[in-house]
């Protein structure tokens, strides 16, 4: 499975709404965000956020967690 088209260069991807980060890596994570894409479009909303560094632990820093 691919990432998602405006989200190619990261690894991943927090959606601000649940405070969740997606391993898009991961096919089951990379999957559950396509169809949260798909039902509620929240690059439109600007909940979703990148990290720079690409990192787990930079997501956690800025109060993600990861998805369980």
């Amino acid at each position: 499975m691919s990432r998602l088209r405006r989200f190619e260069q990261h690894r991943y991807v927090g959606l601000r709404d649940s405070m969740t980060v997606f391993d898009t890596d991961d096919v089951a994570q990379a999957a559950a965000l396509s169809a949260l894409f798909a039902e509620h479009e929240p690059v439109q909303r600007l909940a979703v956020s990148t990290f720079g560094p690409d990192t787990l632990a930079e997501a956690r820093n800025r109060g993600f967690r990861p998805v369980a």
